[in-house]
């Protein structure tokens, strides 16, 4: 369970002194404080008074970056390419995680601390213990022999773990990053800059399991010799309740270094610092960048799994005109956006009719989200309701009935009623024609032959022969 609190009361002037001073700060290289720092701003301080501006800082270099648009919010010579002391440890945790089972079990080849104060897990030679507890090892108490033994066991021997190490940093274009040991002791050819720093810590949070280890105040790991209890070196994990990870460092050569992350309101920032003069200005100047991001960005409900849809909102079913299917998005989607900027764009594609029968929760389109002018998702549109299946005798009466149809079969049947009485009106004229042809000869004959009688006499015909 991720233990953290928020802090009670002010700082002794005592404690603060010895942070600013860099007093107490380990001699000996990745020996991390045991002694948590002050938190610069005590918890009595309301969280809705988020800084508006970037404070001075004392970071040699630092960076800002909101991970779902990928904003560098603030950076100060991001590039510069510095020691990184135990912030190497998350390129280590990176391999281990791609290529071994959280469930395997490790036996330590024993490690020969070159300092007598180096962070450990106090591992024994031959002890036994997951990669799972390993890991949390490595992460919460910065363990310099956790992070020999899961090097050496992953890739058979530390040098040729770290040459994995460097290859992967290529592969993943960290351009700013060379290793030389999986811990992070101070050596020729072992930097990183801040950039390479906070863009490796949002792909490793990517990661649930990573998410939640980093998130822990404390943890007790389980080994064959006995039960081991560390501790988050990462005091804000435990002090400041939107703090949740990542990775603390520090060496003679690098300073105190903190890759910081945090989310409030649904917006989360990652950040780093590096070669800062103490603990207390490490701290600092990691909620002063947490805040300045938090007060610029905000979360964006863009819909949930149960919205209908603007214009798609309800398709129709094929031949059941009197039925409407809602559609509704697979999944609900939020995203982050900046301050002032127009919100996202939702564009629905979807056909306007479903043809059943199709069960709820079938997919039948999509759902686009724009941001500044780019597809930042596409999500699933499915039925919120059954599609029922049309019969094919309810098809033709459908079909039959439909407004279209019928005024078609309409005019079909005034054609062809216009057509059969036209034909019957032809024909009858016919017929009396002939007969009023007839009539009208034999009255013109009947003329003439009362004309003859009254007339000059014709001459006779000859007689036949």
């Amino acid at each position: 369970m991720t233990v953290r609190g928020r802090a009670a009361g002010a700082c002794t002037l005592l404690a603060i002194a010895t942070a600013l001073t860099g007093a107490g700060r380990a001699q000996a290289q990745t020996a991390e404080p045991t002694t948590p720092g002050p938190v610069p701003e005590v918890a009595s301080a309301p969280e809705a008074a988020v800084a508006r501006d970037i404070p001075a800082l004392d970071a040699a270099s630092t960076v800002l970056v909101e991970p779902v648009t990928g904003d560098v919010v603030y950076r100060r010579r991001p590039h510069q390419r510095r020691p990184i002391a135990s912030t190497t440890k998350l390129m280590t945790a990176l391999l281990v995680l791609e290529r071994e089972p959280l469930g395997r079990v490790f036996t330590s080849p024993g490690y020969r601390p070159a300092f007598p104060d180096e962070s450990l897990v106090h591992l024994r030679a031959g002890e036994r213990m997951t990669v799972a507890d390993l890991l949390r090892g490595l992460l919460l108490a910065s363990g310099n022999d956790a992070a020999v033994d899961l090097a050496a066991n992953t890739a058979g021997s530390v040098a040729s773990f770290v040459a994995a190490m460097n290859r992967r940093a290529g592969q993943l274009r960290l351009t700013d990053t060379h290793y030389s040991n999986p811990i992070g002791l101070d050596a020729p050819g072992n930097y990183s800059s801040a950039s390479d720093l906070a863009a490796l810590a949002i792909r490793l949070r990517q990661r649930p399991w990573f998410a939640h280890a980093v998130d822990r105040g404390e943890a007790r790991l389980h080994g064959s010799a006995g039960t081991h209890a560390v501790v988050n070196r990462n005091d804000l994990v435990r002090q400041v309740a939107f703090v949740n990870g990542v990775k603390t460092g520090h060496t003679p050569a690098a300073g105190y270094v903190l890759v910081g992350s945090g989310t409030r309101n649904g917006v989360t920032m990652v950040s780093a610092v590096l070669g800062e003069p103490g603990v207390f200005s490490r701290n600092a100047d990691t909620l002063a960048l947490l805040r300045y991001g938090f007060s610029r960005y905000r979360s964006q409900h863009v819909f949930a799994r149960a919205d209908v849809l603007a214009r798609a909102a309800r398709a129709g079913v094929r031949y059941r005109e009197q039925d409407k299917i809602r559609l509704v998005p697979a999944r609900p989607f939020s995203t982050v956006v900046r301050r002032g900027e127009p919100p996202p764009a939702v564009t629905v594609h979807a056909p306007a009719k479903l043809t059943g029968p199709l069960p709820v929760g079938r997919r039948v389109g999509r759902v686009d989200v724009r941001y500044r002018g780019h597809v930042i998702a596409r999500v699933p549109l499915v039925t919120a309701d059954r599609v029922p299946e049309v019969t094919l005798p309810a098809r033709l009466v459908t079909f039959v009935f439909r407004p279209g149809t019928l005024v078609g079969l309409v005019v079909l049947a005034i054609f062809i009623v216009l057509l059969f009485g036209r034909r019957q009106r032809g024909g009858g004229q016919g017929t009396g024609g002939r007969a009023g042809v007839a009539r009208d000869h034999h009255r013109h004959t009947q003329r003439r032959d009362r004309q003859d009688a009254g007339g000059p006499e014709l001459p006779a015909r000859p007689p036949p022969p």
